[in-house]
């Protein structure tokens, strides 16, 4: 959904002075045997990029972490990481070890937005199991990393996947029709409707489906468990099990579901764990898988 401008103009303003701060703290763990840290940084909505020597496994609090061929990985890191995570390092003829991450805190700003249908806010029965039938397929998508031949392509950077003025952030409380709501865990995109959504980096499309609240979505997984998600679509131009290369249409910007007028809503997430795809944009950049 997208806010005012003025709103929306205010958040940006107050993520974007309050995230350096926060970004300084975050920082990576020394070197250590197996594994070598390659970018990133461990901070809410970010991720850590590494790369591991052959035969050494990954393991972060009890579950595994999706290797590439050549040994990179990612580990992200959730809006609301108040508890340090435990990654468990095995490389190959050794014993394990234990190295403790701990992510820098945010600060996250309120956004109110009205105007939107009741309906949309607080369901009525009678819908109740659509939604329910919605949130199934999304933990289904999430969970296939197969992206094929284009798996890790992000590692050499996202793309904006549309061109438009952000009007809404990452991990801002949302007050809908004065009524508390889950945060954001997307950017809004403010775009022309029909402008095209483009694919930020190759990857595999897992989901194309209209979905109670944000209406014509796609998910793709770019593999190593990463996950992106378009939300609001008005078109749909790529197909479940498509594999899709960077800078390809997937569709285009629309209003459907629960939103106030015509944007994309683009999300990232890894493991179950949601993140801040400006942050990532930013994490990422320069970084050239080798």
């Amino acid at each position: 959904m997208i806010p005012s401008p003025f709103t929306a103009t205010l958040a940006c303003i107050a993520l974007f002075f309050a995230l350096p701060a926060s970004a300084q703290q975050a920082r990576l763990p020394d070197p250590a045997p197996g594994i070598a840290w390659i970018a990133g940084s461990a901070i809410e909505g970010g991720l850590v990029v590494v790369r591991v020597t052959p035969g050494t496994s990954l393991t972060l609090d009890g579950e595994t972490v999706p290797l590439s061929d050549d040994g990179h990985a990612m580990i992200g890191f959730h809006r609301d990481s108040d508890s340090p995570v435990k990654l468990h390092v095995k490389p190959a003829g050794t014993e394990s070890y234990l190295i403790t991450l701990d992510a820098a805190q945010r600060e996250y700003v309120v956004q109110r937005i009205d105007g939107l249908k009741r309906d949309h806010v607080t369901p009525p029965k009678e819908v109740l199991e659509r939604i329910g039938a919605d949130s199934a397929a999304v933990r289904a998508a999430r969970a296939r990393h197969d992206a094929g031949a284009m798996s890790g392509d992000f590692l050499r950077g996202f793309d904006m996947p549309a061109t438009g003025q952000i009007t809404g952030v990452y991990g801002s409380q949302r007050i809908l029709n004065g009524e508390p709501r889950q945060p954001h865990y997307g950017i809004d995109i403010a775009a022309p409707r029909g402008t095209p959504v483009k694919a930020p980096a190759g990857g595999r499309v897992t989901l194309v489906r209209d979905l109670y609240f944000s209406g014509w979505t796609v998910l793709m997984t770019h593999g190593l468990g990463l996950n992106s998600a378009f939300l609001h679509l008005d078109s749909v131009t790529v197909a479940e099990g498509e594999d899709v290369a960077r800078g390809g249409v997937i569709g285009t910007v629309g209003s459907t579901g629960r939103s106030t007028g015509p944007h994309l809503d683009w999300r990232l997430d890894w493991q179950g764990r949601r993140l801040d795809a400006a942050l990532v944009r930013r994490q990422l950049a320069g970084l050239q898988a080798e």
